[in-house]
């Protein structure tokens, strides 16, 4: 939402290079290279650039930024990829010159949510700790606890209103919602996954659907042609990440009952 948000503010336009507004990104590494992929290329992960990286052993705050925009980053087949949401989220910090810890959220969206308040997740062996009310992403961790691919925390009426306000034309401009929705690849849009074969959402969902999973076992799904919204907030990840994932079963069986009974 927010990149869309500065493209209507004129901050930037989504076919924009990475460098266009990070100029220090790949700084005197050969080009081509990583930073000239666009914003767009980011944002529907058909940028090439690697899954994921360890950061989080490699340092923290803003020396491993600094590390992470002087990366030279492989380039190979597109996958979904959170290295291109974190250097997202730098761009953001760049362009408003404030940590994303500091933009204003609605109601409801967090990115420090009292611990009590918080269902806890993994028992961390690297922070020594059972995670509760506290990024649960590594990297994001080591990036300040706010990034661009992890740390934001909601209640499930929380995410509901932003679903709402997508279905009802008031999350962003019309043209923006447009672009957003608008498939770019057969699995993708804007920043959310399209309904495809084997799709989280669900089958019996409309071909004008979207959705987005996170990995501790949250779900937020769109089916715009029939004016349905729905999420699934679980803590999948608790006590332990490494065991069989239910969610993959659920998932799609949660959306068939909801549309359903909807239709």
């Amino acid at each position: 939402r927010e990149v869309l948000r500065a493209a209507e503010e004129g901050l930037l336009d989504l076919d924009d290079p990475l460098k266009r507004h990070l100029p220090e990104a790949a700084w005197l590494q050969p080009e081509p290279n990583w930073a000239g992929k666009t914003l767009r290329e980011l944002l529907v992960h058909t940028a090439g650039l690697p899954a994921w990286a360890p950061l989080y052993t490699w340092g923290e705050g803003e020396r491993l930024k600094a590390r992470v925009l002087q990366e030279p980053w492989p380039l190979g087949e597109p996958v979904y990829s959170d290295l291109g949401y974190v250097l997202l989220g730098l761009l953001l910090e760049h362009i408003r010159k404030r940590p994303l810890a500091r933009f204003d959220l609605p109601g409801g969206l967090t990115w420090a949510p009292p611990p009590e308040d918080a269902a806890p997740t993994e028992r961390c062996p690297w922070r020594g700790r059972l995670l509760r009310g506290e990024v649960h992403d590594e990297n994001a961790f080591a990036l300040g606890g706010a990034a661009g691919h992890a740390g934001l925390f909601g209640t499930a009426s929380g995410v509901l209103d932003q679903l709402e306000a997508i279905l009802r034309g008031t999350w962003l401009s019309k043209a923006a919602l447009a672009e957003m929705a608008r498939p770019h690849t057969e699995e993708r849009a804007l920043g959310w996954s399209r309904k495809h074969p084997g799709w989280s959402g669900g089958s019996l969902a409309s071909e004008r659907s979207l959705g987005h999973t996170g990995f501790t076992g949250t779900g937020a799904w769109l089916d715009l042609e029939r004016g349905v919204g729905w999420v699934l907030l679980s803590n999948r990840v608790h006590p332990t990440r490494h065991r069989e994932n239910p969610l993959l079963w659920l998932r799609p069986r949660v959306g068939n009952a909801i549309l359903a009974e909807a239709s």
